[in-house]
């Protein structure tokens, strides 16, 4: 029952965080910044959910979550185009690595310096894989701040403590795209209101700073829903705003 409830209370909230962004439809594509970095790619029949009911019938689906960087890896190659990329608060850099092998130019950005993890298990051709102790990921060992954005095409967070707001604000400024799969409201600037979820709060925070975005939801136990931004012009959504008023 529990495991039920958990997962009926993620539905509601991934439905109610599609309420909240603009439908397809609505968009006009002639706002849109032109860079190299962005584009939506159709979600059917891709490898990303082969290879997750690929790990369901092999009984690893209960384990998912150790795999959740290849499943965001995955997500990210099949939506974007290979660019720079900034993995905030990434950790070991295993996300950053698998972004280099797929021809991407992806930093950490981290107060901690750690090394790469030795081995990893490869989902699409259910093999183990070896690190090389000799490979590196670019990495700048510190605590992301605004004026990082400019070096980057896109910022990704993934559960990237205290971080979140930094990136909506920074991408909004200097005009980047970002992805963000949130976790924790550990020393974040802005609070949800009275039975406001933080995810649907720092996803209004975003379209308030002019953002369209989408939701998006990688299959493993946790915290697994985010949202992706569609850059927009500003000047633009200075102009519709206007209109609207």
């Amino acid at each position: 029952m529990a495991k039920a409830k958990t997962k009926r209370e993620a539905q509601e909230l991934y439905n109610r965080l599609s309420e909240i962004m603009h439908p397809a439809d609505d968009l006009d594509q002639s706002r849109f910044v032109a860079t190299s970095c962005f584009f939506e790619t159709p979600q059917k029949n891709t490898i990303f959910q082969a290879t997750v009911e690929d790990a369901r019938q092999a009984g690893e689906i209960t384990r998912m979550k150790k795999f959740r960087f290849q499943l965001l890896a995955q997500w990210l190659t099949q939506t974007f185009q290979p660019c720079k990329v900034a993995d905030v608060g990434g950790g070991k850099g295993f996300l950053a690595y698998l972004l280099q092998k797929n021809g991407w130019n992806a930093t950490v950005i981290d107060p901690v310096s750690q090394a790469l993890p030795d081995k990893y298990k490869d989902l699409a051709r259910d093999q183990r894989v070896k690190i090389s102790p000799t490979e590196k990921v670019p990495r700048m060992d510190a605590k992301f701040e605004p004026h990082h954005t400019k070096h980057f095409d896109l910022l990704v967070g993934m559960h990237a403590h205290a971080c979140n707001v930094k990136i909506i604000d920074s991408a909004a400024e200097r005009q980047k795209g970002f992805v963000l799969l949130p976790c924790c409201i550990i020393d974040e600037p802005i609070l949800p209101a009275p039975g406001e979820h933080w995810l649907e709060c720092l996803a209004s925070y975003a379209i308030a700073k002019g953002f369209i975005i989408r939701p998006f939801r990688l299959n493993f136990s946790g915290q697994n829903i985010g949202f992706y931004s569609l850059k927009i012009d500003p000047a633009a959504a200075l102009k519709k705003s206007g209109q609207q008023a």
